[in-house]
Protein backbone atom coordinates (compact mmCIF):
# COMPACT_ATOMS: atom_id res chain seq x y z
CA UNK A 1 0.00 0.00 0.00
CA UNK A 2 2.87 2.34 0.86
CA UNK A 3 4.59 1.68 -2.48
CA UNK A 4 1.37 2.45 -4.35
CA UNK A 5 1.00 5.73 -2.49
CA UNK A 6 4.59 6.66 -3.25
CA UNK A 7 4.09 5.76 -6.90
CA UNK A 8 0.90 7.81 -7.04
CA UNK A 9 2.66 10.70 -5.33
CA UNK A 10 5.41 10.65 -7.97
CA UNK A 11 2.87 10.50 -10.78
CA UNK A 12 0.92 13.38 -9.22
CA UNK A 13 4.11 15.43 -8.90
CA UNK A 14 5.06 14.71 -12.50
CA UNK A 15 1.56 15.62 -13.68
CA UNK A 16 1.68 18.88 -11.74
CA UNK A 17 4.99 19.75 -13.39
CA UNK A 18 3.52 18.86 -16.78
CA UNK A 19 0.47 21.02 -16.11
CA UNK A 20 2.75 23.93 -15.19
CA UNK A 21 4.75 23.36 -18.36
CA UNK A 22 1.58 23.34 -20.50
CA UNK A 23 0.31 26.46 -18.72
CA UNK A 24 3.57 28.26 -19.49
CA UNK A 25 3.32 27.07 -23.09
CA UNK A 26 -0.24 28.41 -23.41
CA UNK A 27 0.88 31.77 -22.01
CA UNK A 28 3.75 31.82 -24.48
CA UNK A 29 1.34 31.10 -27.36
CA UNK A 30 -0.96 33.92 -26.28
CA UNK A 31 1.99 36.27 -26.10
CA UNK A 32 3.13 35.14 -29.55
CA UNK A 33 -0.35 35.89 -30.96
CA UNK A 34 -0.23 39.38 -29.49
CA UNK A 35 3.26 39.91 -30.87
CA UNK A 36 2.14 38.61 -34.27
CA UNK A 37 -0.73 41.10 -34.43
CA UNK A 38 1.50 43.99 -33.38
CA UNK A 39 4.29 43.03 -35.78
CA UNK A 40 1.89 42.55 -38.70
CA UNK A 41 0.41 46.00 -38.12
CA UNK A 42 3.88 47.49 -37.87
CA UNK A 43 5.02 45.86 -41.12
CA UNK A 44 1.85 47.01 -42.91
CA UNK A 45 2.36 50.57 -41.74
CA UNK A 46 6.00 50.50 -42.83
CA UNK A 47 5.00 49.14 -46.27
CA UNK A 48 2.43 51.89 -46.72
CA UNK A 49 5.04 54.41 -45.68
CA UNK A 50 7.52 53.03 -48.22
CA UNK A 51 5.00 53.20 -51.07
CA UNK A 52 3.95 56.70 -50.05
CA UNK A 53 7.61 57.67 -50.15
CA UNK A 54 7.93 56.07 -53.59
CA UNK A 55 4.87 57.97 -54.85
CA UNK A 56 6.40 61.18 -53.52
CA UNK A 57 9.61 60.52 -55.41
CA UNK A 58 7.68 59.85 -58.64
CA UNK A 59 5.56 62.97 -58.18
CA UNK A 60 8.67 65.07 -57.62
CA UNK A 61 10.35 63.60 -60.69
CA UNK A 62 7.20 64.21 -62.76
CA UNK A 63 7.02 67.84 -61.64
CA UNK A 64 10.69 68.43 -62.50
CA UNK A 65 10.37 66.86 -65.95
CA UNK A 66 7.15 68.74 -66.72
CA UNK A 67 8.89 71.99 -65.79
CA UNK A 68 11.74 71.10 -68.16
CA UNK A 69 9.26 70.54 -71.04
CA UNK A 70 7.50 73.85 -70.35
CA UNK A 71 10.81 75.74 -70.31
CA UNK A 72 11.90 74.10 -73.58
CA UNK A 73 8.57 74.93 -75.24
CA UNK A 74 8.67 78.55 -74.06
CA UNK A 75 12.21 79.04 -75.37
CA UNK A 76 11.46 77.59 -78.78
CA UNK A 77 8.17 79.48 -79.05
CA UNK A 78 10.01 82.75 -78.44
CA UNK A 79 12.63 81.98 -81.11
CA UNK A 80 10.04 80.97 -83.71
CA UNK A 81 7.75 83.92 -82.99
CA UNK A 82 10.71 86.32 -83.31
CA UNK A 83 11.58 84.82 -86.68
CA UNK A 84 7.93 84.96 -87.75
CA UNK A 85 7.69 88.64 -86.88
CA UNK A 86 10.92 89.45 -88.72
CA UNK A 87 9.74 87.47 -91.74
CA UNK A 88 6.39 89.23 -91.83
CA UNK A 89 8.05 92.64 -91.74
CA UNK A 90 10.52 91.64 -94.48
CA UNK A 91 7.69 90.37 -96.63
CA UNK A 92 5.72 93.59 -96.16
CA UNK A 93 8.79 95.69 -97.03
CA UNK A 94 9.53 93.58 -100.10
CA UNK A 95 5.97 93.89 -101.33
CA UNK A 96 6.18 97.71 -101.04
CA UNK A 97 9.48 97.72 -102.91
CA UNK A 98 8.04 95.45 -105.58
CA UNK A 99 4.99 97.74 -105.95
CA UNK A 100 7.25 100.75 -106.34
CA UNK A 101 9.38 98.96 -108.91
CA UNK A 102 6.33 98.06 -111.00
CA UNK A 103 5.12 101.63 -110.91
CA UNK A 104 8.53 102.89 -112.03
CA UNK A 105 8.63 100.46 -114.91
CA UNK A 106 5.41 101.97 -116.17
CA UNK A 107 6.66 105.55 -115.76
CA UNK A 108 8.04 107.54 -118.74
CA UNK A 109 10.34 109.74 -116.69
CA UNK A 110 13.99 108.72 -117.07
CA UNK A 111 15.33 110.30 -113.84
CA UNK A 112 12.80 108.55 -111.64
CA UNK A 113 13.55 105.18 -113.19
CA UNK A 114 17.28 105.55 -112.65
CA UNK A 115 16.79 106.40 -108.94
CA UNK A 116 14.48 103.47 -108.14
CA UNK A 117 16.44 100.80 -109.99
CA UNK A 118 19.81 101.67 -108.41
CA UNK A 119 21.47 98.34 -107.28
CA UNK A 120 21.99 99.54 -103.70
CA UNK A 121 18.29 99.94 -103.26
CA UNK A 122 17.66 96.38 -104.33
CA UNK A 123 20.38 94.70 -102.25
CA UNK A 124 19.28 96.48 -99.07
CA UNK A 125 15.83 94.98 -99.27
CA UNK A 126 14.84 93.02 -96.07
CA UNK A 127 14.03 89.97 -98.11
CA UNK A 128 17.73 89.53 -98.95
CA UNK A 129 18.87 89.92 -95.33
CA UNK A 130 16.36 87.45 -93.83
CA UNK A 131 17.54 83.87 -92.98
CA UNK A 132 15.07 81.32 -94.24
CA UNK A 133 16.19 78.62 -91.74
CA UNK A 134 14.17 78.18 -88.53
CA UNK A 135 16.15 78.87 -85.35
CA UNK A 136 14.25 76.21 -83.36
CA UNK A 137 12.91 72.77 -84.18
CA UNK A 138 9.33 71.78 -83.60
CA UNK A 139 10.39 68.24 -82.56
CA UNK A 140 10.09 67.64 -78.78
CA UNK A 141 10.71 63.87 -78.87
CA UNK A 142 14.04 64.18 -77.03
CA UNK A 143 12.07 64.89 -73.85
CA UNK A 144 10.19 61.59 -74.01
CA UNK A 145 10.86 58.99 -71.21
CA UNK A 146 11.01 55.23 -71.55
CA UNK A 147 9.80 53.65 -68.31
CA UNK A 148 9.83 50.08 -69.59
CA UNK A 149 12.87 49.08 -67.49
CA UNK A 150 11.59 50.82 -64.39
CA UNK A 151 8.13 49.34 -64.90
CA UNK A 152 9.64 45.88 -65.19
CA UNK A 153 11.69 46.50 -62.04
CA UNK A 154 8.67 47.70 -60.09
CA UNK A 155 6.63 44.73 -61.25
CA UNK A 156 9.39 42.49 -59.92
CA UNK A 157 9.39 44.22 -56.54
CA UNK A 158 9.19 41.65 -53.73
CA UNK A 159 9.64 41.48 -49.99
CA UNK A 160 13.27 41.47 -48.85
CA UNK A 161 14.40 37.88 -48.23
CA UNK A 162 15.69 36.84 -44.83
CA UNK A 163 19.51 36.86 -45.07
CA UNK A 164 21.21 33.49 -45.14
CA UNK A 165 23.02 32.23 -42.07
CA UNK A 166 26.77 32.96 -42.12
CA UNK A 167 29.34 30.29 -41.34
CA UNK A 168 32.41 31.10 -39.24
CA UNK A 169 35.60 29.77 -40.86
CA UNK A 170 37.56 28.41 -37.92
CA UNK A 171 40.66 27.78 -40.03
CA UNK A 172 40.84 31.49 -40.94
CA UNK A 173 40.27 32.79 -37.41
CA UNK A 174 43.35 33.97 -35.51
CA UNK A 175 44.09 34.35 -31.82
CA UNK A 176 47.37 36.13 -31.06
CA UNK A 177 48.75 39.15 -29.23
CA UNK A 178 45.55 39.48 -27.19
CA UNK A 179 43.49 40.04 -30.33
CA UNK A 180 41.00 37.74 -32.04
CA UNK A 181 40.13 37.95 -35.73
CA UNK A 182 36.89 36.20 -36.65
CA UNK A 183 36.22 35.39 -40.34
CA UNK A 184 32.93 34.17 -41.83
CA UNK A 185 31.31 33.52 -45.21
CA UNK A 186 27.80 33.36 -46.67
CA UNK A 187 26.47 30.31 -48.55
CA UNK A 188 26.06 32.52 -51.64
CA UNK A 189 26.64 36.21 -52.44
CA UNK A 190 23.88 38.57 -51.30
CA UNK A 191 24.05 42.22 -52.37
CA UNK A 192 21.15 43.06 -50.08
CA UNK A 193 23.26 42.57 -46.93
CA UNK A 194 23.67 45.87 -45.12
CA UNK A 195 25.75 44.83 -42.10
CA UNK A 196 26.60 42.01 -39.69
CA UNK A 197 26.18 41.60 -35.94
CA UNK A 198 28.87 39.71 -34.03
CA UNK A 199 28.37 38.43 -30.50
CA UNK A 200 31.07 37.01 -28.25
CA UNK A 201 31.10 35.57 -24.77
CA UNK A 202 33.84 34.49 -22.43
CA UNK A 203 33.64 30.94 -21.13
CA UNK A 204 35.69 28.21 -19.50
CA UNK A 205 33.95 25.42 -21.40
CA UNK A 206 35.01 24.08 -24.77
CA UNK A 207 32.36 23.38 -27.39
CA UNK A 208 28.87 24.84 -27.88
CA UNK A 209 27.47 27.31 -25.33
CA UNK A 210 25.73 25.92 -22.30
CA UNK A 211 22.28 26.96 -21.18
CA UNK A 212 23.69 28.72 -18.15
CA UNK A 213 26.90 30.65 -18.53
CA UNK A 214 28.71 32.93 -16.10
CA UNK A 215 29.32 35.62 -18.71
CA UNK A 216 26.80 37.49 -20.94
CA UNK A 217 26.96 37.92 -24.70
CA UNK A 218 28.76 41.08 -25.80
CA UNK A 219 27.48 42.65 -29.03
CA UNK A 220 29.40 44.32 -31.89
CA UNK A 221 27.07 45.97 -34.43
CA UNK A 222 27.45 47.66 -37.81
CA UNK A 223 30.18 45.41 -39.23
CA UNK A 224 30.41 45.97 -43.01
CA UNK A 225 32.97 43.28 -43.88
CA UNK A 226 32.95 39.50 -43.44
CA UNK A 227 35.58 39.64 -40.71
CA UNK A 228 36.20 41.54 -37.50
CA UNK A 229 39.12 41.93 -35.10
CA UNK A 230 38.70 42.40 -31.36
CA UNK A 231 41.71 44.20 -29.90
CA UNK A 232 43.11 44.87 -26.44
CA UNK A 233 41.47 41.83 -24.85
CA UNK A 234 42.23 40.45 -21.41
CA UNK A 235 42.01 36.66 -21.54
CA UNK A 236 40.83 35.77 -18.06
CA UNK A 237 38.88 32.74 -19.33
CA UNK A 238 40.14 29.74 -21.25
CA UNK A 239 37.85 30.20 -24.27
CA UNK A 240 35.68 32.71 -26.10
CA UNK A 241 32.55 31.76 -28.04
CA UNK A 242 31.49 33.65 -31.18
CA UNK A 243 28.39 33.79 -33.36
CA UNK A 244 27.39 36.13 -36.19
CA UNK A 245 24.26 37.00 -38.18
CA UNK A 246 23.62 39.00 -41.36
CA UNK A 247 21.15 41.89 -41.63
CA UNK A 248 19.61 43.74 -44.56
CA UNK A 249 17.60 46.96 -44.40
CA UNK A 250 14.57 45.20 -42.97
CA UNK A 251 15.35 41.96 -41.19
CA UNK A 252 18.15 39.98 -39.54
CA UNK A 253 18.91 36.36 -40.30
CA UNK A 254 19.70 33.56 -37.91
CA UNK A 255 22.87 33.38 -35.86
CA UNK A 256 25.60 31.11 -37.14
CA UNK A 257 26.57 27.99 -35.28
CA UNK A 258 28.62 29.15 -32.28
CA UNK A 259 32.37 28.65 -32.54
CA UNK A 260 34.62 28.40 -29.50
CA UNK A 261 38.22 29.60 -29.78
CA UNK A 262 40.89 28.85 -27.19
CA UNK A 263 42.41 31.93 -25.57
CA UNK A 264 45.43 30.55 -23.79
CA UNK A 265 46.95 33.20 -21.53
CA UNK A 266 48.48 33.42 -18.09
CA UNK A 267 46.03 34.82 -15.54
CA UNK A 268 46.57 35.13 -11.81
CA UNK A 269 45.79 37.27 -8.79
CA UNK A 270 47.99 38.56 -6.00
CA UNK A 271 48.07 36.40 -2.88
CA UNK A 272 47.57 39.15 -0.33
CA UNK A 273 47.89 36.63 2.47
CA UNK A 274 51.61 36.41 1.58
CA UNK A 275 52.23 40.15 1.37
CA UNK A 276 54.37 42.11 3.80
CA UNK A 277 52.34 44.13 6.30
CA UNK A 278 53.74 47.33 4.86
CA UNK A 279 52.20 46.54 1.48
CA UNK A 280 48.64 47.63 0.77
CA UNK A 281 47.20 45.16 -1.75
CA UNK A 282 44.01 46.07 -3.59
CA UNK A 283 43.12 43.73 -6.42
CA UNK A 284 46.16 43.93 -8.77
CA UNK A 285 47.53 47.17 -7.31
CA UNK A 286 50.15 47.37 -4.54
CA UNK A 287 51.32 50.40 -2.61
CA UNK A 288 53.95 50.61 0.11
CA UNK A 289 52.47 51.89 3.37
CA UNK A 290 55.11 53.47 5.59
CA UNK A 291 52.82 53.44 8.64
CA UNK A 292 53.30 49.69 8.93
CA UNK A 293 49.84 48.64 7.89
CA UNK A 294 47.43 46.43 9.74
CA UNK A 295 47.43 42.65 9.49
CA UNK A 296 44.81 41.61 7.00
CA UNK A 297 42.24 39.03 7.87
CA UNK A 298 43.37 35.64 6.65
CA UNK A 299 40.68 32.96 6.74
CA UNK A 300 42.33 29.59 7.12
CA UNK A 301 40.59 26.76 5.33
CA UNK A 302 40.11 23.50 7.16
CA UNK A 303 40.91 21.13 4.29
CA UNK A 304 43.96 22.96 2.98
CA UNK A 305 46.37 21.09 0.72
CA UNK A 306 50.13 21.39 0.84
CA UNK A 307 50.10 23.41 -2.39
CA UNK A 308 47.74 26.40 -2.34
CA UNK A 309 49.02 27.62 -5.67
CA UNK A 310 47.08 27.15 -8.88
CA UNK A 311 48.80 25.84 -11.97
CA UNK A 312 47.90 26.98 -15.50
CA UNK A 313 48.99 23.55 -16.73
CA UNK A 314 46.25 21.95 -14.64
CA UNK A 315 43.65 24.68 -15.02
CA UNK A 316 41.43 22.44 -17.15
CA UNK A 317 40.73 20.36 -14.05
CA UNK A 318 40.10 23.26 -11.70
CA UNK A 319 37.42 25.86 -11.16
CA UNK A 320 38.19 29.23 -12.75
CA UNK A 321 36.98 30.94 -9.59
CA UNK A 322 40.04 31.51 -7.48
CA UNK A 323 40.28 32.47 -3.85
CA UNK A 324 43.51 33.63 -2.20
CA UNK A 325 44.77 31.24 0.44
CA UNK A 326 47.38 31.55 3.16
CA UNK A 327 50.89 30.23 2.76
CA UNK A 328 50.71 26.86 4.55
CA UNK A 329 52.57 26.67 7.81
CA UNK A 330 54.23 30.09 7.35
CA UNK A 331 53.71 33.74 8.07
CA UNK A 332 53.65 36.52 5.54
CA UNK A 333 56.89 38.15 4.38
CA UNK A 334 58.47 40.33 7.04
CA UNK A 335 61.48 42.44 8.02
CA UNK A 336 62.87 44.17 4.87
CA UNK A 337 61.40 41.65 2.45
CA UNK A 338 58.60 43.89 1.15
CA UNK A 339 57.33 41.10 -1.06
CA UNK A 340 54.04 39.73 -2.33
CA UNK A 341 53.55 36.60 -4.44
CA UNK A 342 50.97 35.59 -7.03
CA UNK A 343 48.40 32.93 -6.22
CA UNK A 344 49.33 30.81 -9.25
CA UNK A 345 52.40 28.69 -9.79
CA UNK A 346 54.08 27.98 -13.12
CA UNK A 347 55.02 24.36 -13.65
CA UNK A 348 54.73 24.08 -17.44
CA UNK A 349 54.49 26.01 -20.69
CA UNK A 350 55.30 29.57 -21.72
CA UNK A 351 53.74 32.40 -19.72
CA UNK A 352 53.82 36.20 -19.89
CA UNK A 353 52.65 39.09 -17.71
CA UNK A 354 53.40 42.79 -17.30
CA UNK A 355 53.92 45.09 -14.34
CA UNK A 356 53.68 48.87 -14.34
CA UNK A 357 55.61 50.57 -11.57
CA UNK A 358 56.36 54.00 -10.17
CA UNK A 359 59.84 54.89 -11.41
CA UNK A 360 60.24 57.15 -8.34
CA UNK A 361 59.98 54.14 -6.00
CA UNK A 362 62.98 53.86 -3.67
CA UNK A 363 63.20 50.20 -4.60
CA UNK A 364 61.22 47.86 -6.83
CA UNK A 365 61.73 44.31 -8.06
CA UNK A 366 59.83 41.86 -10.29
CA UNK A 367 60.65 38.25 -11.07
CA UNK A 368 59.86 34.71 -10.00
CA UNK A 369 60.53 32.72 -6.87
CA UNK A 370 60.40 29.15 -5.63
CA UNK A 371 57.89 28.20 -3.00
CA UNK A 372 60.81 27.69 -0.64
CA UNK A 373 61.56 31.44 -0.60
CA UNK A 374 62.01 32.41 3.07
CA UNK A 375 59.84 34.98 4.75
CA UNK A 376 62.90 37.14 5.46
CA UNK A 377 64.43 36.68 1.99
CA UNK A 378 64.63 39.62 -0.37
CA UNK A 379 64.11 38.96 -4.08
CA UNK A 380 67.35 38.12 -5.87
CA UNK A 381 69.37 37.65 -2.68
CA UNK A 382 69.00 33.87 -2.53
CA UNK A 383 69.03 30.94 -4.91
CA UNK A 384 65.24 30.75 -4.63
CA UNK A 385 64.46 33.89 -6.66
CA UNK A 386 65.37 35.72 -9.89
CA UNK A 387 64.46 39.35 -10.54
CA UNK A 388 65.15 42.72 -12.09
CA UNK A 389 65.74 45.30 -9.36
CA UNK A 390 65.32 49.09 -9.52
CA UNK A 391 67.32 51.06 -6.93
CA UNK A 392 66.64 54.75 -6.30
CA UNK A 393 68.29 55.00 -2.90
CA UNK A 394 71.65 56.67 -3.68
CA UNK A 395 71.66 56.72 -7.46
CA UNK A 396 69.24 55.20 -9.90
CA UNK A 397 70.26 51.82 -11.25
CA UNK A 398 68.66 48.78 -12.82
CA UNK A 399 70.19 45.37 -12.10
CA UNK A 400 69.47 41.68 -12.68
CA UNK A 401 69.75 39.73 -9.42
CA UNK A 402 69.95 36.06 -8.45
CA UNK A 403 71.59 34.25 -5.53
CA UNK A 404 72.90 37.58 -4.16
CA UNK A 405 74.75 38.35 -7.39
CA UNK A 406 73.90 41.39 -9.48
CA UNK A 407 74.55 42.59 -13.01
CA UNK A 408 73.96 46.21 -13.96
CA UNK A 409 71.78 46.54 -17.03
CA UNK A 410 72.74 49.07 -19.67
CA UNK A 411 69.27 50.04 -20.86
CA UNK A 412 66.74 52.81 -20.23
CA UNK A 413 64.40 52.28 -17.31
CA UNK A 414 60.93 51.61 -18.79
CA UNK A 415 57.56 52.49 -17.31
CA UNK A 416 56.46 48.86 -17.41
CA UNK A 417 58.21 45.52 -17.66
CA UNK A 418 57.06 42.37 -19.44
CA UNK A 419 58.06 39.05 -17.86
CA UNK A 420 58.37 35.88 -19.96
CA UNK A 421 58.86 32.38 -18.57
CA UNK A 422 59.57 29.23 -20.57
CA UNK A 423 59.45 26.64 -17.82
CA UNK A 424 60.67 23.61 -19.78
CA UNK A 425 63.61 25.55 -21.30
CA UNK A 426 64.49 27.23 -18.01
CA UNK A 427 64.24 30.73 -19.52
CA UNK A 428 63.22 33.87 -17.63
CA UNK A 429 63.31 37.04 -19.77
CA UNK A 430 62.46 40.66 -19.04
CA UNK A 431 61.27 43.10 -21.72
CA UNK A 432 60.41 46.74 -22.05
CA UNK A 433 56.63 46.17 -22.15
CA UNK A 434 56.03 49.05 -24.57
CA UNK A 435 58.84 48.54 -27.11
CA UNK A 436 59.32 44.79 -26.45
CA UNK A 437 63.08 45.37 -26.29
CA UNK A 438 64.85 42.56 -24.44
CA UNK A 439 66.41 43.78 -21.19
CA UNK A 440 67.84 40.59 -19.67
CA UNK A 441 67.49 36.81 -19.77
CA UNK A 442 68.17 34.28 -17.02
CA UNK A 443 68.94 30.75 -18.20
CA UNK A 444 68.63 28.04 -15.59
CA UNK A 445 66.83 24.80 -14.85
CA UNK A 446 63.77 25.13 -12.68
CA UNK A 447 63.75 22.22 -10.24
CA UNK A 448 60.42 23.31 -8.74
CA UNK A 449 57.39 25.30 -9.86
CA UNK A 450 57.98 29.04 -9.77
CA UNK A 451 55.66 31.83 -8.67
CA UNK A 452 55.50 35.45 -9.93
CA UNK A 453 57.00 37.63 -7.22
CA UNK A 454 57.06 41.40 -6.60
CA UNK A 455 58.76 43.78 -4.17
CA UNK A 456 58.35 47.51 -3.57
CA UNK A 457 59.65 49.97 -1.02
CA UNK A 458 58.42 53.57 -0.89
CA UNK A 459 56.51 53.20 -4.13
CA UNK A 460 53.73 51.35 -5.94
CA UNK A 461 53.02 49.06 -8.88
CA UNK A 462 50.17 47.31 -10.68
CA UNK A 463 50.13 43.93 -12.43
CA UNK A 464 48.48 43.14 -15.78
CA UNK A 465 47.61 39.50 -16.38
CA UNK A 466 45.50 37.57 -18.87
CA UNK A 467 48.10 38.29 -21.55
CA UNK A 468 49.31 35.98 -24.28
CA UNK A 469 52.99 35.75 -25.12
CA UNK A 470 53.46 38.54 -27.72
CA UNK A 471 54.57 37.43 -31.18
CA UNK A 472 57.59 39.73 -31.01
CA UNK A 473 58.67 38.03 -27.77
CA UNK A 474 58.42 34.62 -29.44
CA UNK A 475 60.59 35.93 -32.27
CA UNK A 476 63.07 37.44 -29.82
CA UNK A 477 63.37 34.15 -27.96
CA UNK A 478 64.17 32.30 -31.17
CA UNK A 479 66.79 34.88 -32.14
CA UNK A 480 68.45 34.76 -28.74
CA UNK A 481 68.23 31.00 -28.19
CA UNK A 482 71.91 30.61 -29.12
CA UNK A 483 73.15 34.02 -27.93
CA UNK A 484 75.23 34.41 -24.78
CA UNK A 485 74.93 38.18 -24.48
CA UNK A 486 72.33 37.80 -21.75
CA UNK A 487 73.82 34.86 -19.89
CA UNK A 488 72.31 34.01 -16.55
CA UNK A 489 73.87 34.86 -13.23
CA UNK A 490 75.28 31.91 -11.36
Amino acid sequence: MGDQKESLRKITHTLALKNEEISNFVCALKQSLENLEANANRVQEELESEFTSLYSVLDEMKENMMTRIKQERAGRTYELQSQLSAGSKALESSEELLELANQTLCSSETDGFTQVTHPASVTMAPAFRLSLKAKASDNMSHLMVDFSQERSMLQGLKFLPVPATPEIQISDCQVCDNTITVVWTLPEPDNKIDHYILEHRRTNHEGPPRIREDYPWMVVEGIRETEHTLRGLRFDTRYMTFRVKACNKAVAGEFSEPVTLETHAFSFKLDYSSSHQNLKVEDMNVEWDGSGGKPQDIRKEKNRTNSPMHSPARSALMSPKRAPTARPGRDRFTAESYTVLADTMIDAGQQYWEVRFDKESKAFAVGVALRSLGRFDQLGKSGASWCIHLNNWLQQSLTAKHNNKARTLDCPIPNSIGVFVNYEEGVLSFYNAKTKQLMHTFKTKFQQPVIPAFMVWNGSFSVVTGLQVPSVVHSSQRRNSTSSSNASLT
